[in-house]
């Protein structure tokens, strides 16, 4: 992706530094905030025996490694580019497009929808209008997932910006309330719909960037082999030896990448329907 000299976001909250401390047992609390983690597709495991972090503790003088500096400039740009296509869509169908913040952080966040620790891995709060990122999630692309290259951490920005728009579009609402009125299994197949629409979301910011001639040769395959790298079946059947389908919140390696790609070659909104595919 050319993005040196590009603009960078000026919606990026950094919080890299700051500490976080363990100030409360288990209890009702903890489920509410592996709930809060779950349902935005994060893995609440690691949660299990924390309630509340206090990351009021700021480091005021930390400095991160080049790379990881130039990694933080690198998704403040993408951040900035989503904020131009989406902006430029939302006014075409007669609307506003309200940008969301990126915190950058390391260790453990507090957000609306609760605390969460690097091992949840990038996630959308539609609670504050937040996308959070660990930058060493970058490392684990490419070491645990063989995910590598830029291209990839922007499909991951992309997608979480798409959940943004899902929230603005009252769809991310629809889907949860869902939740009370279905069991497990069904509703996870909602999550599955609204994930892989964040993916052809994504594919649609992509096509955008490729038509400013902002993606370099390679990058597309980048964001494609991210896509199939996080789907649920390859993620389960590399953690556990074995899939349970039922249990998928995020849709296939097929599925990510096929909508993806979708999304990219249309670069229009209305073939990302989910929701009415008979065939995902």
């Amino acid at each position: 992706m050319r993005w040196k000299g590009r603009r960078k976001s000026t919606n990026v909250e950094d919080r890299r530094g700051r500490t976080s401390r363990r100030v409360l047992g288990g209890g009702v609390g903890t489920i509410v905030i592996i709930l809060a983690i779950y349902f935005l597709g994060g893995d609440p495991t690691n949660l299990l025996d924390t309630v509340q972090l206090d990351n009021t503790s700021t480091n005021t003088n930390y400095q991160g490694t080049a790379e990881e500096n130039e990694l933080a400039d690198f998704v403040s740009v993408v951040l900035a580019e989503t904020e131009d296509v989406w902006t430029k869509l939302f006014r075409e169908k007669g609307s506003s497009y309200k940008y969301p913040k990126l915190v950058i952080y390391n260790g453990s966040v507090q957000s609306a929808c609760g605390f969460s620790s690097a091992a949840t891995g990038p996630f959308y709060c539609p609670g504050d209008y937040k996308l959070y990122i660990d930058l060493s999630f970058y490392d684990e692309l490419q070491r645990k997932f063989k995910a590598p290259g830029d291209f990839a951490m922007a499909y991951v920005v992309a997608h979480e910006v798409g959940h943004h728009v899902q929230t603005l579009l009252g769809i991310n609402e629809q889907v949860m309330s869902l939740r009370s009125r279905l069991s497990k299994e069904e509703f996870n197949k909602y999550l599955v719909r609204l994930e892989l629409q964040a993916d052809y979301l994504a594919g649609v910011w992509a096509h955008y960037a490729e038509r400013m001639n902002l993606l370099e040769q390679g990058d597309l395959e980048e964001a494609l082999n991210a896509a199939s790298a996080v789907g649920d079946d390859r993620i389960q059947k590399s953690m556990q030896g074995y899939v349970v389908p039922e249990s998928f919140t995020h849709g296939t390696s097929e599925q990510r990448k096929r909508w993806f790609y979708k999304g990219f070659k249309s670069g229009n909104l209305s073939e990302g329907d989910t929701f009415k595919a008979n065939n995902l």
